[in-house]
């Protein structure tokens, strides 16, 4: 599946083995980009000056930029994000000083809110068929938008370690829920997330960035695993299929660290 997604009226968006690196000094100046999955929707103590960017004092951006004491740092990532939204709205504070970039794009791009959405109210036929959708298109038109991403990530932060972090699969197969979704959706759903997460990591690799994948720190902890670190279906309903504040700190944190 999928692992990433957001929308007012659906649901919501998905990561990925680290690549280890040396730590970065502390003196580095961080800035943390992308979607909801980076600004932390899901694991509350949002920012009110944050607005609908929904920033999370949880959020694996803050949590390492406490933990390291960065000589700068820029939260730039909000919920509901798009590629065209990095490129317009995020870049501003990168420069040659930058030492550290992070984030996590591509799930809305994809239209994973819509197919969760659609997935939980429709058919297994209509589900499939939707996840079948935005998988042509994490193959043949999400590349090209992760590469302007990349490519302006690249230019305005020359000397950066720049970390692109995945997406979790959604749901533990064969797992406890005895409701929802069928087994074959889940499967569908998860395999869109690896989808993703390896048209992701083939751009970062090409250029020359880390890729962080949260597949292996979430397995156990996905919904229907009896101990998720992601929110099934949520009132409201921006907050499903989001982390929580655990899968922020032990699911992305983790993977940040060993890549940055």
């Amino acid at each position: 599946m999928v692992s990433a997604f957001f929308a007012a009226a659906s649901l919501a968006l998905l990561g990925a083995a680290p690549a280890s690196s040396a730590q970065l000094p502390a003196a580095t100046n961080y800035v943390a980009l992308g979607d909801s999955y980076s600004s932390g929707l899901g694991a509350g103590s949002y920012d009110s000056g944050s607005g609908s960017c929904k920033r999370s004092s949880k959020a694996y951006p803050a949590l390492w930029a406490a933990a390291n004491s960065p000589a700068s740092f820029t939260f730039a990532a909000c919920s509901g994000a798009r590629t065209g939204d990095v490129l317009n709205g995020q870049l501003g504070a990168l420069n040659s000083s930058t030492g550290l970039v992070s984030i996590t794009i591509g799930g809305n791009d994809a239209g994973f809110a819509d197919t969760m959405t659609t997935c939980v109210l429709q058919s297994e036929s209509t589900c499939l068929s939707r996840v079948q959708q935005a998988r042509t298109y994490i193959d043949n038109t999400l590349p090209g938008q992760l590469d302007q991403v990349y490519n302006a990530i690249s230019a305005k932060a020359s000397a950066a370690r720049v970390v692109v972090l995945g997406y979790p699969r959604f749901y533990k197969l064969s797992g406890s829920c005895i409701a929802g979704l069928s087994e074959k959706e889940r499967a569908a759903i998860n395999a869109a997330a690896d989808a993703i997460n390896g048209v992701t990591a083939k751009r970062a690799a090409d250029h020359g960035f880390a890729f962080g994948d949260v597949t292996a720190t979430f397995t156990g902890h996905e919904i229907c695993s009896g101990s998720a670190w992601l929110h099934s279906v949520t009132y409201p309903v921006d907050e499903s299929y989001h982390p929580t504040a655990t899968g922020q700190s032990s699911g992305y944190l983790p993977v940040l660290r060993s890549a940055a």
